[in-house]
């Protein structure tokens, strides 16, 4: 794929924005840089980088902005979390998972009876 400048620079701020764990696979001699964005917009919950990349898929053209739609879920369920004045969004749990963890947890038993 051919880069234009404006595509560099982008790339360039990403780069600077992504976790340290994903900097080592964004480099612009990477011949699969953008297969390996699509993951990383989707566990991203930072909205500048977001943008970033859209604005990167969009000017790569082709279909790569209906690549990053398509693995774009938007049924995850979030739960507002208010404390001292600071909000924070944070993803629901599933009920299989609370009821794996209620499973895990040791039965209390108080004079032969189980106790909830």
């Amino acid at each position: 794929m051919n880069y234009t400048k404006p595509m560099i620079d982008l790339v360039q701020e990403i780069r600077r924005r992504v976790p340290s764990e994903h900097k080592p696979d964004v480099k612009l001699a990477n011949p699969e840089l953008l297969s390996e964005l699509i993951p990383i917009y989707q566990k991203s919950s930072d909205a500048v980088l977001q943008a970033l990349l859209k604005d990167l898929f969009s000017k790569a053209g082709g279909d790569w902005m209906k690549k990053l739609e398509a693995g774009e879920s938007t049924d995850d369920k979030y739960v507002t979390k208010i404390y001292r004045g600071q909000v924070q969004l944070i993803p629901a749990a599933n009920k299989t998972e609370s009821q794996s963890v209620d499973s895990d947890r040791p039965k209390k038993v108080y004079r032969g009876r189980v106790v909830a």
